[in-house]
């Protein structure tokens, strides 16, 4: 029903009065990570008291999980770390790309002409 000046919303009065949902927002699988956060180390603990908070405003269980990734990327920190010091890691966004041992020379660096091939630390290797 629409009346008079500044009735530019739509009423729908009684209907939907008992607090049944309206509609659907987002559908949610079991284990889906519903929000990432990348910080600094030593911002960790403003970051998961945020994540507490923000658990109360979803309904259900949440779990906050700390990542042994570096970043948003797939590699572990050790790895990040060490492959940095090697050079092998290009920024890539908010991701990485490490440089294999394979392609055209001539897309290398000088002195990344011939690179061995990274090897992925044992912790990975057990599934």
């Amino acid at each position: 029903m629409l009346s008079c000046a500044g009735a530019d919303r739509l009423q729908t009065g009684m209907r939907g009065a008992f607090g049944k949902p309206q509609g659907t927002c987002a559908r949610v699988a079991i284990g889906q990570v519903l929000l990432s956060v990348r910080c600094r180390d030593n911002h960790s603990n403003h970051a998961q008291e945020a994540l507490r908070r923000a658990k109360f405003k979803f309904p259900g269980r949440q779990k906050i999980i700390v990542s042994r990734k570096w970043g948003f990327t797939k590699y572990t920190r050790a790895d990040y770390l060490k492959w940095k010091l090697e050079n092998r890691i290009v920024p890539d966004g908010v991701n990485a790309k490490l440089l294999g041992c394979r392609g055209p020379l001539s897309n290398r660096k000088p002195g990344q002409a011939f690179l061995k091939p990274a090897l992925v630390s044992s912790s990975d290797l057990v599934a």
